[in-house]
């Protein structure tokens, strides 16, 4: 629990973290900011890492002349594509292997049902999928390992990463430095959280209610 609060306690206040960032490690920071980028969408081990808020954030401090806010987003852009990248064929060549065996969590009508989910709307997905936590790490995973072709998926993997990026980081370079924004910049961020997290919620609600209608079954 205390990792949770420090994760948590570190996106909140993620704009003051990055400033200490950059002072320490000057243009290093671009490098960080690409690895975090990277992981958080290449690791399927790995949702918990910021990512809107992370971009917001940079782009917020790219405005008062910290980063460049074009050189964010052309870097941190390829590190979502590539991230995507590595995921989706980590999840191809060998996330089959994960259903070998019964788990409760994974199971064999699960691969079936998500290879069928792609195959009828797999492009629109990968770009929502973008601007939901956890979702974001997840899709391109299931995408591999639900052998959806790769040219279908660089197509959308691409305009997505490149939709997602330039929101964040041109959002957080326009409003970011607005007195109303700045002066709440931690409820700003839990604003941005909280709304990501709409879709999944209210998915969660209608798979409850289908349940509900269709007696479980």
């Amino acid at each position: 629990m205390d990792i949770v609060t420090a994760l948590l306690q570190f996106i909140l206040h993620i704009d003051g973290q990055l400033v200490s960032i950059t002072q320490a490690y000057g243009l290093l920071t671009y490098a960080i900011l690409f690895a975090v980028i990277f992981l958080e969408t290449g690791l399927v081990v790995a949702p918990f890492l910021p990512g809107d808020s992370l971009l917001f954030a940079a782009g917020a401090l790219a405005a008062l002349g910290s980063l460049d806010a074009a050189l964010l987003f052309v870097l941190l852009a390829a590190a979502a594509i590539l991230g995507d990248t590595v995921n989706y064929w980590i999840g191809h060549r060998w996330g089959t292997k994960l259903f070998t065996r019964e788990r409760w969590f994974l199971k064999k009508e699960s691969l079936d049902r998500a290879s069928a989910f792609y195959e009828r709307h797999g492009g629109k997905v990968i770009v929502m999928a973008r601007f939901i936590p956890i979702i974001r790490t997840f899709a391109p995973f299931v995408a591999g390992l639900g052998k959806m072709r790769y040219r279908y998926f660089l197509f959308y993997n691409v305009a997505g990463g490149l939709l997602w990026t330039g929101i964040f980081v041109f959002g957080g370079f326009y409003f970011g430095s607005l007195p109303a924004v700045k002066d709440n910049f931690s409820l700003v961020i839990f604003a941005i959280i909280a709304i990501s997290l709409v879709p999944v919620a209210a998915g969660f609600v209608l798979r409850k209610r289908k349940n509900i209608s269709t007696g479980g079954k």
